[in-house]
């Protein structure tokens, strides 16, 4: 267990680690059906992810309750308050992901993850706006997340019967994305750059046309024009990033690296049910190399975040 020191500044940011490891567990199920990968390592992933986060739920409850300024100041950051939502996306999405193992549970996960979502969503965009002190400077695609959560919602709303409020989640996620899209674009066009902490969040980007193509599947029940509008737009934004990544190589780790593991596993997701929706021999190799892909970086994100560990670089204080 984490000493006093560590528990205070233990960062809300550490529930991206189970966005991106239950976004790889529902990659590896799709491979399953789709490419004929043992489904056993979908299995093993999801079950792996759910014990962290009850791991992390529990470190974060001590936080609250020993040190409930620092998780106030947290609240009220302008990009630490885009990481609570990870928690109900949590939810969400072991829910999701639990559908074939224990059913009642991951209906119980998803009802609580989606019930939380949309009360986290509210408070969110409550304060942004009706604060004070956020400037141009201060937006990221962190601010992404709270629209990527409601547009997960559906993916296994509609098969719980719930289909009319997955729609009303989904409509909710992508008024924000087109929102907070354009904002983030004149943000990185027309002011000073990312800092070097923030540039991996530009992943984040990626996530809401991908998982949003997932969901409208789920809730239009097969493809048309918008679902290929979304699906060719994560595409632009996975290759658009991707030559950059010299960029990103040369950065030192954060935990803000975790930004790109759930996007990437949300595109790896998009290209399998792409193919199997339209029989593209492209999208089947895509998917294919995105999950070898996304799985090699997950590893590594794992192994620099426990070497940045092992050397007391995490749970300190932002200097």
């Amino acid at each position: 267990m984490l000493d006093r020191h560590r528990i205070e500044h233990f960062p809300i940011a550490f529930f991206a680690m189970i966005m991106g490891l239950s976004g790889l567990s529902l990659a590896w199920q799709k491979a399953a059906e789709v490419l004929h990968t043992p489904a056993v390592v979908g299995t093993f992933l999801v079950l792996a992810t759910a014990a962290l986060f009850i791991l992390l739920a529990t470190l974060y409850l001590t936080k609250l309750v020993r040190f409930p300024a620092a998780v106030k100041a947290e609240l009220q950051h302008p990009v630490k308050m885009s990481f609570f939502p990870a928690i109900s996306i949590s939810l969400v999405l072991l829910g999701t992901a639990l559908r074939g193992l224990s059913p009642d549970l991951a209906y119980g996960l998803w009802a609580v993850g989606a019930f939380a979502h949309l009360l986290v969503t509210l408070y969110i965009v409550t304060q942004w706006m009706h604060q004070a002190h956020f400037e141009i400077s201060h937006i990221n695609p962190t601010w992404f997340i709270p629209a990527v959560g409601n547009i997960l919602v559906p993916i296994a709303g509609v098969g719980f019967g719930h289909t009319e409020l997955s729609w009303f989640f989904f409509s909710i996620g992508i008024l924000f994305w087109v929102v907070l899209l354009t904002i983030v674009f004149y943000r990185v066009f027309f002011h000073t750059p990312l800092p070097g902490r923030l540039l991996p969040t530009l992943f984040i980007m990626i996530a809401p046309p991908a998982a949003g193509f997932v969901a409208y599947i789920q809730l239009a029940g097969g493809l048309d024009g918008f679902g290929r509008i979304l699906v060719n737009i994560g595409l632009f934004l996975t290759l658009l990033l991707l030559v950059q990544v010299r960029r990103f190589a040369a950065l030192q780790f954060f935990l803000s690296f975790w930004a790109y593991s759930f996007p990437m596993a949300a595109m790896t997701i998009a290209t399998l049910i792409h193919h199997e929706l339209t029989g593209s021999q492209r999208s089947l190799w895509l998917g294919g190399i995105l999950l070898g892909v996304t799985t090699v970086l997950i590893g590594w994100l794992i192994g620099l975040t426990m070497r940045a560990a092992a050397r007391d670089q995490i749970c300190q204080p932002e200097g």
